[in-house]
């Protein structure tokens, strides 16, 4: 398990992190100042925003809190961080058509920035906030989620294997010129 980054020490010089750009709709994975591979993701239908409730996608500086589903089959389904003993295929969403499936892993955000997306309403681990896999027939480069990063399962399946806990995460609308 890594250290809990530090605010001072992002975005890391050394070392892997992630970038989620809200409005490009796309995920980094960068070792240090070099990227080392993207892939395009689905967050938040609502758009950004931190607050419970809100279905939006938190922004800010994370880390991976729980890297869980390690072990379990590819399209393992869960429900409430646990493996339902489900395998997911089509048949099984025919059968349960409004399920918002969360499948193969679960990386689980936690907020660095108190305030923001740490603590009170806006607490990114306690909205379970996660980046985890999504059925191949959900669309990606769309805002179509609850609030949580979906992947397709090969690319969650290769971000899991190189996220472990610890690993700082940033998102954020490249859009929003307000920060800038």
């Amino acid at each position: 398990m890594m250290p809990t980054p530090q605010l001072s020490d992002l975005p890391p010089s050394r070392g892997r992190w992630v970038e989620i750009d809200i409005h490009e709709q796309s995920l980094t994975v960068w070792d240090g100042r070099e990227p080392v591979r993207h892939c395009r993701v689905s967050t938040g239908e609502a758009g950004a925003g931190e607050h419970e409730g809100s279905g939006q996608t938190p922004r800010g500086w994370h880390y991976v809190r729980a890297a869980i589903g390690a072990g379990e089959p590819q399209a393992a389904v869960f429900r409430g961080r646990r493996p339902t003993g489900e395998t997911y295929s089509p048949a099984l969403a025919a059968r349960h058509p409004r399920r918002d499936w969360i499948l193969g892993r679960i990386l689980w955000l936690c907020g660095l920035e108190k305030g923001r997306n740490r603590g009170g309403q806006v607490d990114t681990q306690r909205r379970y906030i996660y980046l985890h896999g999504t059925p191949s027939t959900e669309p990606m480069g769309v805002a179509a989620s609850h609030g949580c990063v979906r992947l397709h399962l090969d690319d969650l399946l290769d971000l899991f294997a190189q996220m472990p806990s610890g690993t700082p995460v940033w998102l954020h609308d490249s859009a929003d010129t307000s920060h800038r």
